[in-house]
């Protein structure tokens, strides 16, 4: 099944514009969440095909909501790229370990990302 509608999940008003751009101009359907707990709350209501998670935000991280995700029978079908600033290996593994699907360190290159996503379609 191919990937329409993506939810980013992300604290920077920036980062969430940056990673919008990319994919609504590759013909995603894109929606937007500014904390872990909205993130919750928006999978429910809008049933994205990916998320795109960043990690260190307010409240739950990403990690947290990763696993939350992971860990819900409603929830874990949808896959999870986390896009996070945090760049060690330590991070990315733990990442996978929560469940993320792939681990991208920003600042996210556009070539990338669609690939990444391209691959899980």
């Amino acid at each position: 099944m191919a990937i329409r509608r993506i939810l980013i999940v992300d604290d920077s008003p920036t980062e969430r514009y940056y990673l919008s751009d990319i994919l609504a101009r590759n013909g995603y359907v894109v929606s937007t969440a500014e904390s872990g707990e909205e993130a919750l709350l928006r999978i429910r209501a809008e049933k994205p095909e990916l998320i795109l998670m960043d990690v260190v935000m307010p409240g739950a991280n990403g990690f947290q909501v990763t696993r939350s995700i992971a860990r819900d029978p409603e929830l874990q079908h949808v896959p999870v790229i986390i896009c996070s600033s945090k760049n060690q290996e330590t991070d990315r593994i733990w990442g996978l370990r929560q469940g993320a699907k792939d681990y991208l360190v920003k600042p996210v290159s556009a070539a990338e990302l669609l690939s990444k996503i391209a691959a899980l379609s």
